[in-house]
């Protein structure tokens, strides 16, 4: 399950992200989204989980909590569409 993470703050590592979730199940992997101008994080993030039912559970237990001072907002990711040749 791909799952969506925003309002994070900008000084949030994949590290950390993927810390939040380990308490669940198992984190594949964790990314930030980083402007390529700046090189910084543009606040938000995507954590992969095999486990539909771990995702869930963090989904639900996360959503709204605090995380390094900010509240965050935690959803399953939208699928991204296919790309055109």
């Amino acid at each position: 399950m791909n799952i969506f993470v925003s309002s994070l703050s900008f000084r949030a590592k994949k590290e950390d992200l993927a810390e939040l979730f380990t308490p669940y199940g198992e984190v594949i992997s964790a990314r930030i989204i980083i402007n390529r101008d700046t090189r910084r994080s543009k606040g938000y993030g995507f954590v992969e989980m095999p486990n539909d039912n771990e995702g869930i559970a963090a989904i639900t237990a996360l959503n709204g909590a605090e995380h390094m001072g900010r509240t965050i907002n935690v959803a399953q990711a939208n699928e991204r569409p296919a790309r055109e040749e």
